[in-house]
């Protein structure tokens, strides 16, 4: 299963917090599948058929720090296990449309992901895409994160896009180990000054 998180409503759409609704909603649309509201999970939830397997697409309509609520009533009731499920999110601590992978850790102060480790439990994959840094510094962080795109975040956001699906695929294809190979790689001229499409 992929799940992206973000908050349901109009007013949060476009904002830095719901890049991951952004990311699936586009994986979800590439396969030429469809959203379905379940109103037993609480979620959007899209049925993804095609190599290498079938699998659920899943949208949390809970606000973000009670993704794990739907997360984990969809996974009981299909017995997905925590190791089976990608979750996309956004990450302050990255530069803005960099990606990293990961598989444990804690929460790290994203409201969601300590939702999802209260309910899902831990395993499942973190596909992180960077929403930082902060600017202007002195920003509040609740802002900064509910705040919308800048332009030209929006033109990162769409250069990079093809390679996060791209991403998405080979986690799903050729398993954990190969992907963070790929998708935690710094490009070697970076300096951190320089906007990242590390993918």
């Amino acid at each position: 299963m992929i799940v992206g998180l973000g908050n349901p409503g109009r007013e949060y759409a476009d904002t830095r917090h719901n890049i991951g609704f952004r990311v699936v909603e586009a994986c979800v649309a590439a396969r030429g599948a469809a959203w379905e509201h379940r109103r037993e999970f609480h979620a959007d939830v899209a049925r993804l058929r095609g190599a290498p397997d079938d699998l659920y697409a899943l949208k949390p309509r809970t606000y973000m720090n009670e993704s794990g609520e739907a997360v984990g009533a969809f996974c009981r009731f299909q017995r997905i296990e925590p190791a089976q499920v990608v979750v996309i999110y956004d990450e302050l601590n990255l530069p803005f449309g960099r990606t990293k992978l990961s598989v444990t850790g804690s929460a790290g102060g994203h409201n969601g992901v300590a939702s999802l480790l209260q309910h899902v439990g831990d395993g499942f994959r973190r596909f992180r895409i960077g929403i930082g840094p902060r600017h202007p510094p002195e920003i509040d962080l609740k802002d900064y994160v509910l705040g919308k795109f800048s332009s030209e975040q929006n033109q990162i956001y769409l250069q990079n896009q093809p390679e996060f699906l791209a991403g998405l695929d080979l986690l799903l294809t050729q398993g954990v180990a190969q992907a963070m190979n790929r998708l935690n790689r710094r490009p070697s001229s970076d300096d951190g000054s320089s906007n990242p499409t590390n993918v």
